[in-house]
């Protein structure tokens, strides 16, 4: 099968690409690296033309109230231009619980998106992950102040950014979902337990308090963000990932 990874060179992209064509496939990855505008629509067109499927995997820029017109726009320009070039199947990566994060912009957008591509006219898979592990150290930089990081108590369920690759390029090969599929790690705990973890594993001077309106996260109810029911567990453990 032929994939056209749109946000193919990012974090998750990058990994998505290898690991399809490994299997034999090929991904050919985009991005505005590669000439590809997701907003302006430059390049979209000659991006998925002869993909059997498209995998999008871009991102707001910003976790702000902008962030729902980038999805809106983003997803309406490739959409329009996979149907037209025939694209039988259309992948996204989503937030496990963003629908139930009312009361941040980043997560309605994370919906509207999801809710777009639903609402299409093309066959697609929805995949929701929790947080991934690679972004530990930037909730952290967001709260510290000196050598204090304060951080809330909100439950996550953290999962490496390999496994979260792992199951976007096997759900994208396979028949769509018309659905979601929902991933984390195998292992909850509170942010703020997750922070000493983390420094304890680094040479690092700072030191966590406990503040349950620090951050972003402080605004997230219960363990909203971690996965129920029969969702998939990753293997990667948050403090073998550390080491």
């Amino acid at each position: 099968m032929k994939f056209a990874v749109i946000g193919g060179t990012g974090l998750i992209g990058s990994q998505v690409v290898r690991k399809l064509n490994a299997g034999g496939h090929e991904a050919v990855p985009h991005s505005p690296s590669t000439g590809v505008d997701v907003i302006t629509g430059q390049g979209v067109k000659e991006a998925v033309t002869g993909a059997d499927a498209v995998i999008n995997l871009t991102n707001s820029p910003t976790f702000d109230d902008a962030s729902p017109a980038f999805f809106q726009t983003s997803m309406d320009n490739l959409l329009a231009a996979a149907q037209k070039a025939g694209v039988g199947h259309f992948v996204i990566l989503s937030v496990v619980g963003g629908d139930q994060v009312t009361n941040l912009a980043y997560y309605r957008a994370k919906v509207l998106q999801e809710d777009i591509l639903k609402a299409g006219p093309i066959p697609y898979s929805i995949v929701r992950a929790t947080q991934f592990m690679e972004f530990m150290g930037a909730v952290m930089s967001w709260t510290t102040e000196g050598d204090t990081v304060r951080l809330p108590t909100t439950p996550l369920q953290p999962i490496a950014a390999q496994d979260v690759s792992d199951t976007v390029a096997e759900v994208a090969a396979g028949t769509p979902l018309n659905g979601t599929l929902n991933v984390g790690g195998p292992d909850v705990r509170p942010l703020d337990e997750l922070g000493r973890i983390t420094l304890n594993a680094r040479t690092d001077g700072r030191t966590v308090v406990t503040d349950d309106t620090a951050g972003m996260f402080a605004a997230v109810d219960g363990d909203v963000l971690t996965t129920h029911g029969d969702a998939r567990i990753a293997p990667t453990h948050y403090t073998d990932w550390l080491t």
